[in-house]
């Protein structure tokens, strides 16, 4: 409805794939080139993966439409599939009759079509979308559909695009054979705050807009901290901010029209989603009695006590809110700042229905302000974490285990202090952040060369540390 106010000849925002619209920025456009010279030279099985809405179905139908004349595309969209099912779905694409055949007579008649296109100089490619939805024993065909070949190649090339619980799926045992096949892996990174930024632009100049930026710096950090860089979010958003700005008849579309979208758009924790199952904690105080008290008696001999002193148990009054973020983090910031992708908790327990705050801007001097009534552990693994930070690969990963108000000095000190206890101190790092002018910590824990060498970590930290739903980061996201 909103067409004719800002000169659109579409609606620029749609939830559903426009490869029209394909937005080349943030490896999306090299990942489709990466992903189409991976289906027509080689010879493995190719995996996408992306959290719900990071546009991994987009990909796929950009990759549909790009790839060679001599490739036969089959496209399963269909995650309920069973073994036998997607056996018929594949020959049933290629138009092969298959009427009251047996399984054995079925998969010979498929690879005797295969080898028939191979000869013409031709390629069969399955796209199988919503992978991580798949049975087991489905995902196992698929490792056996692999094995159909010729002399010198494999006469089927398969595409998995699926959520990051198909990386957990697959690092079971048995699904090895399966992962050994895929000789390709990529991420759909979330969106960073400068990728929105020009995100945004490109999809209001693809719809025909012709004006001046509409929306305004402060209603792109809300976005982009409500959205936690997932595209599908940022075009509900996007979307509904224009109609905002539209009811009050302005062209620019700013952080107030951003925020009253937010609290009708009710974002919350997805079930489905594994990087977004952290559980809000209602209360720190509570979280930090029952580390500091389980670490001391579960792990007394792990490591030597720490020698800075602990100040004393906050009462409930004081307590803080810790909330893990539900997303990997997506924009770059600063050395000093928390995951811009989060939207981080207040100094007192926020009411669920609050809305996120926009990406933090770069930190203040250290020590100054509330900083300077932070404690000495904390303090030292703030300046150990500024000199880590100097040297340490972006691609590197760490675990996040807390963000909270700089103001609670004595919870945070008592936090470092039980985590050190439990862990060694080499390991725990601390930075600092403004967050819409307030300052935040951020507790963190170890260096590891990829993802799931962190997973593996986090799966190991006490009990009482994983309680409190820590999660993977990588380092470039700190800068």
């Amino acid at each position: 409805m909103y067409l004719d106010h800002y000169g659109l000849n579409e609606a620029p925002f749609r939830i559903t794939p426009h490869t029209d619209f394909f937005f080349p920025g943030a490896k999306r456009g090299a990942t489709v080139d990466a992903l189409l010279y991976a289906i027509t030279h080689d010879d493995g099985i190719v995996k996408v993966s992306g959290e719900v809405g990071s546009g991994k179905t987009t990909v796929c139908r950009v990759l549909m439409e790009r790839l060679p004349e001599r490739v036969v595309v089959i496209y399963l969209s269909n995650p309920s599939l069973s073994r036998e099912d997607i056996l018929h779905a594949i020959v049933e694409e290629l138009g092969i009759s298959t009427a009251a055949m047996r399984t054995s007579a079925v998969l010979r008649s498929l690879q005797e079509h295969l080898i028939k296109l191979h000869g013409e100089g031709r390629q069969a490619v399955v796209l199988i979308d919503e992978a991580h939805a798949m049975a087991v024993e489905t995902l196992e065909e698929i490792r056996l559909l692999s094995n159909l070949e010729s002399d010198r190649h494999n006469l089927l090339q398969l595409v998995l695009f699926g959520q990051p619980e198909l990386n957990q799926i697959l690092a079971r045992p048995e699904m090895r054979q399966l992962k050994e096949r895929i000789t390709h892996n990529f991420t759909l990174e979330p969106l960073t705050l400068p990728d929105i930024a020009t995100y945004l632009t490109f999809r209001m100049r693809a719809a025909g807009y012709r004006g001046p930026d509409i929306f305004s710096g402060a209603a792109i950090k809300l976005i982009a901290s409500a959205s936690q860089g997932l595209t599908r979010r940022i075009n509900i958003l996007a979307d509904k901010s224009l109609q905002a700005a539209f009811t009050e008849n302005t062209h620019q579309v700013t952080r107030r029209h951003v925020r009253s979208v937010i609290r009708s758009s009710a974002f919350g924790p997805d079930p489905q989603s594994r990087a977004r199952i952290w559980a809000r904690l209602a209360g720190f105080t509570l979280a930090a009695i029952f580390l500091i008290g389980a670490l001391s008696v579960l792990w007394p001999k792990h490591r030597s006590p720490a020698t800075a002193p602990r100040a004393p148990t906050p009462s409930p009054a004081d307590a803080i809110a810790v909330q893990p973020p539900a997303a990997k983090p997506s924009a770059a910031a600063s050395p000093t700042d928390i995951g811009s992708a989060t939207p981080p908790a207040s100094a007192v327990t926020p009411s669920l229905a609050s809305p996120p705050v926009p990406l933090p801007s770069p930190a203040p001097p250290p020590f100054s302000g509330k900083l300077a009534k932070l404690g000495s552990q904390t303090r030292a693994r703030i300046e150990a974490t500024r000199n880590w930070l100097a040297e340490v690969p972006d691609q590197h990963w760490f675990i996040q285990l807390l963000g909270a108000d700089a103001s609670s000095a004595d919870e945070i000190e008592n936090f470092v202090d039980a985590t050190i206890r439990a862990t060694g101190a080499a390991q725990v790092h601390v930075y600092v952040a403004n967050v819409v002018g307030n300052q935040r910590i951020g507790v963190i824990y170890g260096d590891y060369p990829s993802r799931e060498a962190a997973l593996a970590a986090l799966a190991q930290l006490p009990e009482p540390l994983r309680a409190l739903k820590p999660f993977p980061r990588m380092v470039k996201w700190l800068r």
